[in-house]
C-alpha cells in the first residue's frame, strides 16, 4: 500500500445518508479476484443510465468536483460486508472518506486497504459541505500523524480517532503481512530466547 502522511486536496461532496455497499459497488461487479478496475464501477447505478451513458446530474460526472477526499453523509458503508466497496473507492482515487458515521465493517475494510475513514461531528460535516458548495475548489488538509481534518480556507479543524496499530500501518504503507515482516528481527530475537 502507499504510505499515508498528509493529504491536501479538493473534495467531492456526496451529501447522501445511508449509502450502502451495494450502492458503492453493485453486487453484479463482484466477480473479479483482484482489486484492479473496481473504480470504474464505483456508484455505477448512480453514475450511469441503462445505456451506460453518464448521468450528468451525478456528482462524480461533474468536472467541477475532484480530489482525493470523498465527503459523505451519515452512515456511509452500511449494508453487506463486501471489501470490494473499499477497493472501488481506492481504485477510483479516493484516499480519504469523511463522514459523521461509518458502518464498522466498512471502516475496517477501508483501513485494511489504505483508505482513511475520518469521523467528524455532524455540525463540522455540515460546515465542510457548505464550504464546498461555496467554492468547489476549496482545499482540505488531512494529517494522519497529527490526526486532524482541516478546512484550509478557515483553518477550522476537527480531530479524529484512529487506533495506533492501523495508524502505524497507514503511515508506513503496510498491510497486515507487511507489518509482520517489519517485525521480523524482533520475532527472530524472541524465538532465540
Amino acid at each position: 500500500m502507499k504510505a499515508f502522511t498528509t493529504i491536501k486536496s479538493t473534495a467531492v461532496p456526496l451529501p447522501i445518508e445511508d449509502v450502502d455497499t451495494d450502492q458503492i459497488i453493485p453486487a453484479r461487479f463482484l466477480k473479479a479476484t483482484t482489486r484492479d478496475g473496481f473504480g470504474d464501477n464505483l456508484f455505477r447505478d448512480w453514475r450511469f443510465d441503462r445505456d451506460n451513458q453518464p448521468k450528468p446530474d451525478f456528482i462524480l460526472n461533474n468536472p467541477t468536483y475532484s480530489g482525493e477526499i470523498l465527503i459523505a453523509g451519515k452512515n456511509f458503508g452500511c449494508g453487506s460486508s463486501r471489501e470490494h466497496a473499499a477497493w472501488a473507492i481506492g481504485d477510483y482515487g479516493f484516499r480519504v472518506v469523511v463522514s459523521s458515521f461509518f458502518a464498522d465493517i466498512f471502516r475496517g475494510n477501508a483501513l485494511n486497504n489504505g483508505i482513511l475513514p475520518v469521523i467528524v461531528a455532524p455540525a463540522f460535516l455540515d460546515e465542510v459541505f457548505k464550504t464546498i458548495e461555496a467554492n468547489p475548489q476549496a482545499t482540505f488538509t488531512v494529517s494522519l500523524e497529527e490526526q486532524y481534518f482541516q478546512i484550509d480556507a478557515t483553518g477550522n479543524k476537527a480531530a479524529f480517532e484512529i487506533g495506533p496499530y492501523k495508524k502505524n500501518c497507514l503511515l508506513n504503507g503496510y498491510d497486515d503481512i507487511d507489518y509482520l515482516l517489519s517485525q521480523a528481527a524482533e520475532i527472530e530475537a524472541y524465538e532465540k530466547i
